[in-house]
């Protein structure tokens, strides 16, 4: 039987004993979901594309 260790408490657990995989509970599940809701965490993003995309909005804006 292997374990994996949960991403929030560091628990390590069966896989097979819970329904809130990867989180060791769903207790862990909830914390983890609300820190994606609070922006704890963040997917990165490429500046040079954001900047590219707003370079293109404010050419439609004067030429448009």
């Amino acid at each position: 039987m292997s374990t994996i260790r949960c991403p929030i408490c560091e628990k390590q657990f069966d896989p097979a004993a819970t329904l809130a995989m990867p989180f060791c509970s769903d207790r862990c599940r909830q914390i983890d979901l609300g820190r994606w809701l609070r922006e704890s965490y963040s997917v990165p993003v490429e500046r040079k594309d954001e900047e590219e995309g707003r370079a293109t909005d404010e050419t439609r804006n004067e030429h448009g």
